[in-house]
């Protein structure tokens, strides 16, 4: 086997490789020979086949399974001589010459391929003295602590049916049937029967609840509003519709009651334990966003640190996943490039950095973590796929099994939790400086926040 370099520009190298018949010949008779004592052919007995049937019968299958096997040793070859780190698996082109094909097949000529790969960048890792970020500390209000336990405490309260010529008002409870319509066509989603509401509560989409205040229990109104700009169903987002309503009851409210029996509905002793069950959730709340926050500074400063060539394989495989998303978005919002203020040819462009952006930090995230060692352990893993299960309540041993039984999907737990703790690395050789904010600057999302 003859291995030549026919191009070195950046991170792409090429490759020709050729494998003279002799040595195809050679390998198809060493498999035969080993198929000998395995085949079952008719008036022949085991192990006494003669290699030319074998051949004859089986030489082109077995050939194909050759001249992988060869091209395998190829790259092989080519990784390990060169010393190589591949960024994606080599890709090879066969002769179009279908002849030369031919005569290999039949190890009769000599088989000439070319193999091109992308391999990953070289760049020097250096310290991380240079890297100065900003952790964003907000300190949790004792408002926040009761707004949560009245909310908690409204949840719970009762509600007594009013007099039928009563009106609605802000705080009573409707129970009501509605039919939407944009564009005076029903929509999927937009239409329920028995729906409680409780005026006030901002549950519904804005302006739906204000509509209703006055109305009475038998009553039918049209309430008219439009769909948020943000609205989850993209489909609907910033959207008209109107709402046929009626009103089939109302309740008005009983006193908010929050005192230890009421705590013990939820398992607490008393008031005091249960508010400070919602501090600690409140506090992994604001310390889930100050880590979002950190981490998100500090890849800002990474993508600025480190400036070194991609691979464009590897660009082009990320963008091709963002671009995929995109478009599917697009398709079951039905709005174009034109309403969303852009061009196609400026969301690509901006799409791309996003995955060039990707790209470069994956590999200083891998480089920084392969420099200090940085391990995941098997109980780690396992923390992670538990955490998964427990997001499909009902489906936890499926979900289990699927990922026990799938190396790939199990690989997929273990990238970010590698990612995660290589982030802990860096930032504790980071100058890290702590900031107090409020609760709005510390989970506000910025424009490039969403993006990213």
């Amino acid at each position: 086997m003859q291995v030549t370099e026919t191009l070195s520009q950046g991170l792409k190298r090429e490759f020709k490789v050729v494998i003279p018949a002799s040595d195809l010949a050679q390998r198809l008779d060493t498999q035969l020979a080993e198929m000998k004592d395995k085949v079952r052919i008719n008036g022949f007995r085991p192990g006494k086949v003669p290699t030319a049937h074998l051949r004859r019968v089986y030489g082109r299958s077995v050939m194909a399974e050759v001249l992988q096997a060869a091209i395998n040793e190829a790259n092989q070859k080519i990784v390990t001589d060169n010393n190589l780190k591949l960024a994606l698996e080599p890709k090879i082109d066969f002769p179009t010459d279908q002849a030369e094909v031919e005569a290999a097949l039949e190890a009769k000529g000599d088989l000439s391929v070319g193999v091109t790969i992308e391999i990953l960048p070289t760049f020097d890792v250096g310290n991380f003295d240079d890297v100065e970020i900003t952790r964003l500390k907000a300190d949790i209000p004792d408002e926040e602590i009761q707004l949560t336990l009245e909310r908690m405490a409204s949840q719970n309260r009762t509600y007594t049916a009013k007099d039928e010529a009563a009106a609605a008002e802000t705080g009573d409870k409707l129970a009501m049937d509605f039919v939407g319509k944009i564009d005076g066509e029903l929509f999927e989603g937009g239409s329920g029967e028995g729906i409680d509401i409780v005026l006030g509560s901002g549950s519904f989409i804005p302006g739906f609840e204000e509509q209703l205040v006055g109305a009475k229990a038998g009553e039918q109104r049209t309430v008219n509003v439009a769909f948020p700009e943000n609205y989850t169903a993209t489909h609907l987002a910033g959207r008209d519709a109107s709402f046929d309503v009626t009103v089939k009851s109302i309740s008005a409210p009983g006193e908010l009651v929050m005192d230890d029996e009421f705590a013990k509905q939820f398992g607490f002793d008393s008031l005091d334990k249960l508010k400070d069950a919602i501090r600690s959730n409140i506090e992994r709340d604001y310390t889930r966003a100050s880590r979002d926050k950190l981490k998100r500074a500090l890849l800002d400063a990474l993508d600025k640190k480190y400036s070194f060539e991609l691979p464009e394989g590897l660009v082009e495989q990320e963008f091709s996943g963002i671009w995929q998303q995109v478009e599917n978005e697009q398709k079951a919002g039905g709005k174009s490039f034109e309403e969303e203020g852009t061009t196609e040819e400026a969301a690509r462009a901006d799409y791309r950095r996003i995955a060039e952006r990707r790209v470069r930090l994956g590999l200083v995230l891998a480089e920084v973590g392969q420099s200090a060692n940085v391990q995941v352990t098997d109980d780690e893993v396992t923390q992670a796929l538990l955490e998964r299960a427990r997001q499909f309540p009902g489906q936890e041993k499926m979900v289990w099994d699927y990922y026990r039984n799938n190396p790939e999907a199990l690989a997929q737990l273990r990238a970010p939790v590698f990612e995660e703790k290589v982030v802990d690395h860096i930032v504790g050789m980071a100058k890290v400086t702590d900031q107090s904010v409020s609760k709005d600057e510390l989970f506000k999302i910025e424009a490039e926040e969403k993006a990213a």
